[in-house]
């Protein structure tokens, strides 16, 4: 049975890297997998939608509506834009962290309030936390996307060793050590 993960954010927050670090430790357990290029506006500040789809044998990289098993989000207006995604039983894991879109810059619009609970009030399993606090705590504001996926491991039936290796195997040396604590904290053991 095919799996299905979308991870959403705004490009310049690491979204790349997250579906690299997934993708890769999935091949390593011997899923096939397919990645999509990540779609949207991958500069710094717009939207950026990447799928990673697994299981015995995926035929294609797109995940449609209503098919999405996690919904990994850098920003909670993020994971509200991609619910129709989700599947009934789904779940979405998100940093609290609120970034502007252009809209509420410009002042056209205003950020919507209180989405985490509204998203929960649907009957939707949100696991929320404040990713960017942990990723500061390791050493870098840009570890988000690690928190994230320490946090992502806790619901999937892979050892938290391999998730770690994989880590060291994608991430430059030099940041192994900051990551893995990102990794830690948002795994939350």
């Amino acid at each position: 049975m095919t799996k299905n993960v979308m991870i959403v954010g705004v490009g310049g927050q690491g979204s790349l890297l997250a579906s690299k670090l997934l993708g890769y430790l999935l091949l390593q357990e011997g899923y096939d997998v397919k990645v999509s290029e990540v779609h949207g506006m991958s500069q710094r500040g717009g939207s950026v939608v990447t799928y990673v789809r697994f299981g015995e044998k995926v035929y294609s990289p797109i995940i449609d509506r209503g098919e999405a098993d996690v919904i990994i989000s850098f920003e909670q207006l993020e994971a509200a834009r991609y619910l129709e995604y989700l599947k009934p039983e789904g779940r979405i894991v998100t940093n609290v962290q609120m970034i502007d879109p252009m809209p509420v810059i410009t002042g056209a619009a205003s950020y919507p309030e209180n989405l985490i609970e509204k998203m929960t009030a649907m009957g939707i399993r949100v696991d929320a936390m404040d990713c960017l606090s942990l990723a500061q705590e390791a050493g870098s504001a840009k570890a988000v996307n690690i928190v994230l996926m320490g946090r992502l491991s806790r619901y999937f039936d892979i050892p938290v060793e391999k998730w770690q290796q994989a880590i060291r195997d994608l991430v430059p040396a030099k940041f192994v050590d900051i990551n893995l604590k990102a990794f830690d904290l948002g795994r939350g053991e």
